[in-house]
């Protein structure tokens, strides 16, 4: 692929358009440039169910195969900590994906037992973690790839928790797509470019 590596990345897309398999490529691309160069994925996925554990296990056997020298930690809700531990010059961060992290905050396992003040808390808490995210992505010393999924171009989903969620997801893409230098938008395995600086 060869592009070149931006400070920070959004790639953007639907289920299956080829964002997961770009932000690998870049990684590679990095990895590929200096014997020095590290590359750490950071996993937001939770294995809520057996289908998810399946499907977990199967994306670390194709990474494995695609990218050996990609490293995996799995950090599900601290991306700003992550970010801050782990970010180095020479250290390639892709964060896969800020659309299960934003579901890990708003909309965990349980959620539906929790009473009004336990909901608004944990809105409040998503709040300051997003805050703490956007600093620590500004501060990064090394590149940031953040992979995210565009849901708003379906029809207008039923049931408020889900517009809501929808509505949160599109507002945090905005907010990601504003502080980062690249912004990609992956259809059909093929990037589209929508934002270039730097």
């Amino acid at each position: 692929m060869n592009a070149r590596i931006a400070r920070s990345e959004l790639i953007l897309g639907g289920q299956k358009s080829g964002k997961s398999r770009r932000a690998e490529l870049l990684a590679r691309d990095w990895l590929a440039r200096s014997p020095s160069h590290r590359a750490l994925l950071m996993a937001t996925a939770e294995p809520w169910d057996d289908e998810m554990r399946a499907r977990i296990a199967r994306h670390q056997r194709d990474r494995a195969e695609r990218v050996p020298g990609l490293a995996t930690l799995e950090e599900p809700r601290d991306l700003a900590g992550a970010i801050t531990r782990h970010s180095q010059p020479g250290t390639l961060l892709v964060v896969d994906c800020l659309t299960l992290w934003l579901t890990n905050w708003t909309m965990p396992a349980g959620q539906e037992a929790m009473d009004f003040e336990q909901k608004e808390a944990l809105a409040h808490n998503w709040q300051a973690q997003a805050a703490l995210f956007f600093i620590a992505l500004e501060q990064a010393p090394g590149p940031v790839v953040l992979v995210g999924n565009e849901i708003g171009l379906g029809v207008i989903p039923l049931g408020r928790e889900v517009r809501a969620f929808v509505d949160a997801l599109g507002l945090l893409n905005q907010q990601v797509a504003q502080a980062c230098e690249r912004v990609t938008l992956m259809a059909a395995g093929l990037p589209l470019t929508l934002k270039e600086t730097g």
